[in-house]
């Protein structure tokens, strides 16, 4: 490739200091307090940084075909416009929006200062087309593109982003029925990918025995590296003895075990033994990720390409075969639920009548933190200094202390939790919770203490997502599948003041499964920041409190009540 033909582009400057190489396609994060931008404007700065964060190599699952993590979620459509992301970017004004149209920039317009400078919608499709072989149709002529959650909308963190989320789920399941530690007890699940990877250290966390059935060893080889499993082996019969001594011995170890998650579940529920706790994350929403019951990773790869309708056929039959046995251990006593992933839906759709025997995890344990307006609560240094989010770990606990599960949380992972890419932070905070953590946020950096900062969450919130099967499933009114909420979410967020914001289509499920928004904030210790941060980490967990109090939840009502929040159709 001839460079001389990126020149006289923008984003030269980032290929000069080796933020970007065009010949190999490798991304590193962009650090430092230098702004990269002309307009010397952190709401800028911070979208550029966290598209190229998403795409390190510390971060993303494959940065050279653009995938963030969860099966196919991308960052940008192509290559071609990811440089012209970045090229506008790096050009754009301090009263101008950039409008991306499933990974593609499509305009610029003038708005004013306090709009988001970036505006996002993902793969979203008209409902009656809404399903995975037109949307494949479309993305094969360069039409659209899969955003996943975080991914498309430049948030993801990296596996502490899921870790923190499945620690608090293991921890409510802990609270509900094991008097608060899962000491002793034996979870099985599957799948360490992007997602499915922070499994086997959340469980331990909890004080629990996690044995985790993967078919890739490179995801096992790569979570061992990052600190996340403790040990692995192909052999279940040796994966079983070192669990049932560990839980003998009352010690916390996770291990992975090499193989095919519908032979190894069928293989175990044979066996006779009931695990205290099952469930999964492999990436059955996506049928063309998920590895069929008898094919090597080879194998799967030669006939997804040669013939896809076939192999989505053996897939699905793999999930039935695998949530039949789910459906055995829950019958036998085991505690078993849905992570997200589809699943159920997917072996509904193969033929097992009784997929839907067991429920989705936030119906059956998050859906009580929702209705505080609690949820996957994060932020990211900018300029990529460690000792920022150790300060402000220090912040969190001089604020928030007093709730048990935050002390724990934030103790435990500044020793064992690695940074990937930007370091960055996870932390479950309410609503009232969220904005009073900018606010002191906002006057350590004015004081210099720490540099300017990102924050953000998962799309997987309490009032962001519209999604049957997962976040939305067995709401109190029968609302399930009503999708205003998401929209309103974001279209608030927007006239609010974030940074960035972003709408997707079918992220963790599925495509035709979800809608779901994603919302920026940045702090740059000024005060133009510290009021616009205030304002969007109000409305944001504000409206999922006012969703979940119109669906009559009465801690939701409470919550409203508590904080002020104006509800006309709420009486008394």
């Amino acid at each position: 490739m001839d460079l001389s033909t990126y020149h006289n582009r923008p984003i030269y400057g980032l290929i000069q200091k080796g933020y970007y190489d065009p010949i190999s396609k490798k991304i590193k994060a962009i650090k430092g307090f230098d702004f990269n931008v002309k307009s010397k404007d952190w709401f800028i700065e911070a979208p550029l940084r966290m598209l190229f964060n998403v795409l390190d190599e510390e971060v993303a699952k494959d940065a050279k075909n653009l995938i963030v993590y969860g099966g196919t979620g991308k960052a940008a459509r192509n290559w071609e416009c990811f440089e012209v992301i970045v090229d506008t970017l790096m050009e754009l004004k301090s009263d101008e929006t950039l409008l991306i149209q499933s990974g593609k920039p499509v305009a610029v317009f003038k708005t004013f200062k306090h709009a988001p400078r970036v505006l996002i919608s993902n793969a979203m499709l008209v409902p009656k087309w809404a399903e995975w072989s037109y949307f494949n149709e479309l993305e094969r002529k360069g039409l659209t593109m899969f955003g996943q959650m975080t991914a498309g909308s430049w948030m993801y963190i990296g596996t502490q982003g899921i870790l923190q989320g499945t620690y608090e789920t293991f921890a409510a399941i802990a609270q509900k029925y094991f008097s608060g530690s899962l000491e002793g007890k034996l979870v099985l699940t599957a799948g360490l990918g992007e997602m499915g990877g922070a499994q086997p250290l959340a469980v331990t966390l909890n004080g629990g025995v996690a044995l985790i059935v993967e078919v890739d060893k490179r995801m096992i080889e790569k979570r061992i590296s990052q600190g996340l499993l403790d040990t692995w082996t192909d052999n279940i019969e040796k994966a079983l003895d070192i669990a049932i001594s560990n839980i003998q011995k009352r010690k916390a170890i996770s291990i992975g075990v090499l193989g095919n998650a519908a032979e190894i579940y069928e293989v175990i529920y044979r066996s006779g033994l009931v695990p205290d706790i099952v469930t999964d994350q492999t990436p059955a929403h996506d049928a063309l990720s998920y590895i069929p019951a008898g094919l090597s990773l080879e194998q799967a790869d030669e006939l997804r390409s040669k013939a896809p309708e076939e192999y989505r056929k053996l897939a699905l039959q793999s999930m039935k075969k695998q949530v039949e046995a789910m459906v055995g251990f829950k019958e036998r006593g085991s505690i078993v639920f849905e992570y997200g992933n589809n699943i159920r839906k997917m072996a509904h759709e193969a033929g097992f009548e009784r997929a839907f025997s067991f429920p989705g995890f936030i119906h059956a344990f998050i859906r009580p933190l929702f209705c505080e307006g609690r949820g996957p609560f994060r932020w990211v240094s900018l300029v990529g200094d460690p000792r920022d989010i150790y300060k402000l770990d220090e912040m969190v606990l001089s604020e928030f202390g007093s709730d048990l599960r935050i002390t724990r949380w934030i103790e435990q992972a500044r020793f064992k939790v690695k940074f990937q890419g930007l370091p960055a932070r996870v932390c479950w905070l309410a609503l009232g919770e969220r904005a009073r953590f900018a606010e002191k946020a906002n006057e350590l950096i004015k004081k210099g203490e720490i540099g300017p900062i990102w924050i953000g969450r998962d799309h997987l919130d309490t009032g962001s997502v519209a999604s049957p099967y997962r976040e939305t499933e067995g709401m109190l009114d029968g609302s399930d599948a009503i999708a205003d909420w998401p929209i309103l979410n974001a279209l608030l967020n927007a006239v609010a003041g974030a940074a960035w914001v972003a709408v997707h289509h079918g992220g963790g499920v599925g495509i035709g499964y979800s809608i779901h928004a994603g919302v920026n904030v940045v702090l740059d210790g000024s005060e133009e920041a510290r009021e616009r941060a205030i304002r969007v980490l109000t409305t944001d967990p504000g409206i999922g409190v006012v969703r979940h109090a119109d669906a009559g939840y009465k801690s939701a009502i409470d919550t409203a009540k508590k904080h002020g929040l104006k509800m006309p159709m709420l009486r008394g």
